[in-house]
């Protein structure tokens, strides 16, 4: 993955980058990359995420195998442990 060296980042700038990573709880590199991505129309909305995880998943084949046990059984021999 390429990487970005940013050169005299005035100050203001910088202080506002760090508040902001700490307050989204991301380190200084993710914030830069996820401003850079909603300022370049780049950025990918939850929907969207969601959206695309349902796709994938719905293009998954479904296995069904028959010789799973029974999810009651499973639960009734735990509980006996």
């Amino acid at each position: 993955m390429p990487s970005l060296q940013i050169r005299d980042l005035p100050e203001d700038i910088y202080r506002e980058l760090v508040r902001r990573a700490e307050k989204e709880r991301r380190s200084l590199s993710q914030e830069a990359v996820i401003i850079l991505a909603r300022c370049l129309g780049k950025e990918e909305t939850p929907r969207a995420r969601r959206r695309e995880v349902l796709r994938r998943l719905q293009a998954e084949p479904v296995l069904r195998d028959t010789n799973l046990p029974d999810p009651a059984t499973l639960v009734r021999e735990d509980r006996d442990r």
